[in-house]
């Protein structure tokens, strides 16, 4: 960039035009002006601008329209936009579209400027990524206040062989925190299992937890041990336990008081010593009080209670967890991706309703759809705009994605539809039917 920048200033107040125009010459910056979104696009048109100030209400056409052409014609340009009408519509377009900031009239020319300045350091910046030393090992991450005081439970709760109830929200990493939790317990060294109750019907959810002799119903043809014993002397996962019916939760209370399986068919009883680690995405005490769960095995469920923060509520931790996501697909499908500026901040922009799960996605698909090695905003904000609020199910526009899209994706899948399907944000048999009409 340099000291003596160029910028594109477009206003049409001629008050305000002089004003900022010559404060930012004096502040050694040469200034283009232009009045009107006829004379900014012919200036973009002719020269490229790393930094575009612009008025959002001009003419027939607004600071929106300068934005986008601005970044048609230079992907790395930025684009502050101001104005004296803010309402959360133009700050929703100018976040989508990639502008770098958005500030209100009547502003302090300091203010302007520290902006202006933040601009200069992020396009000097773009090379930048986070130092693969600086990323820990886990996908436990996040420097936040939230995530220290979680951590610092963790740690506490660990060591001993108290029962926990992690509560959160869908992809806020409740496994991973039990799994951290048995990593740094005295169990470490035995097994972990996890058994997610709400995607294991409830008529097979008895034999996979207690196990099953051979014939002890319809289609047990051998003996099966279940989780609670495979995991003896280690720990059990039991994700989503605010799904299980009522039927079932009085035998789950029972093995909670007793520590004993007796499995389908069985005459007696084992003992079995694990730890019970559960987890729901629901408040467990509302379904008490909703007559849902039963309140005894609730209190035996929630000897020590974790709580996940929601990913809109750990701010910072965004850019954090993207570059972690952008160094292992990196590596797992052998791409050099890097985020652009613009990338982070529209990610850091984004409320995130599918919490770490959604983002990791998103990162995941922008490695293998980036054409170029740069992911901006663009592909932030396209990749956002097709999937449904946890960044999983196909929306109308993503059952026509394009055919070279999907091609690449199973490229870099080896042909693994499950995955190329994941990746791409839409269910398999989209992804069938998808396939079906390119080979007709």
């Amino acid at each position: 960039m340099g000291e003596m920048a160029k910028l594109l200033l477009v206003e049409d107040d001629t008050s305000v035009r002089t004003t900022v125009s010559t404060f930012l010459e004096m502040e050694g910056y040469q200034v283009e002006v232009a009045s009107s979104t006829g004379a900014a696009f012919k200036r973009l048109a002719e020269e490229r601008f790393p930094i575009v100030l612009s008025d959002i209400y001009l003419d027939a056409r607004t600071g929106l329209d300068v934005l986008n052409e601005a970044r048609r014609l230079n992907p790395d340009c930025a684009v502050i936009l101001m104005t004296g009408r803010g309402s959360m519509e133009t700050v929703v377009s100018a976040t989508r579209g990639g502008a770098f900031d958005y500030i209100a009239k009547p502003f302090d020319l300091d203010t302007l400027l520290a902006v202006i300045r933040r601009a200069e350091a992020s396009l000097e910046a773009e090379d930048e990524v986070a130092e693969e030393n600086d990323l820990p090992e886990s996908e436990m991450i996040g420097s936040s206040a939230p995530m220290v005081e979680l951590y610092k439970l963790i740690s506490r709760v660990a060591p001993t062989d108290s029962t926990v109830l992690i509560e959160g929200e869908t992809g806020t990493g409740k496994e991973v925190v039990a799994r951290l939790i048995h990593k740094n317990s005295g169990r470490s060294h035995m097994p972990f299992e996890a058994v997610d109750c709400g995607a294991v019907a409830s008529s097979l959810l008895e034999s996979e937890l207690f196990g099953a002799l051979r014939g002890s119903f319809t289609g047990a043809d051998r003996d099966r041990v279940g989780l609670l014993e495979a995991a003896n002397k280690g720990t059990v996962f039991l994700d989503e336990v605010g799904d299980v019916e009522p039927g079932f939760q009085l035998k789950l209370l029972r093995f909670l008081q007793e520590r004993e399986v007796r499995p389908l068919g069985a005459n007696k009883a084992r003992k079995v010593d694990v730890r019970v680690i559960s987890a729901s995405n629901r408040s467990l005490q509302d379904q008490v009080k909703d007559g849902k769960f039963r309140e005894d095995l609730y209190f035996r469920l929630n000897v020590v209670r974790v709580v996940l923060p929601p990913l809109r509520e750990r701010h910072g931790d965004v850019a954090l967890l993207a570059h972690f996501f952008l160094k292992k697909y990196n590596e797992a499908y052998r791409l050099e991706a890097r985020f652009h500026p613009s990338a982070m901040a529209a990610l850091e922009a984004h409320a995130w309703p599918g919490n770490v799960r959604q983002l990791q996605h998103l990162v995941e698909r922008m490695v293998v759809l980036c054409e170029d090695g740069r992911i901006r905003a663009e592909q932030v904000n396209a990749s956002l705009q097709t999937t449904t609020e946890l960044g999983i199910t196909a929306t109308g526009s993503l059952a026509d994605l394009a055919t070279e899209q999907i091609r690449r994706v199973l490229d870099a899948t080896h042909g693994n539809k499950a995955k190329a399907a994941r990746i791409l944000g839409i269910e398999r048999k989209t992804l069938y039917r998808k396939l079906a009409k390119l080979t007709e």
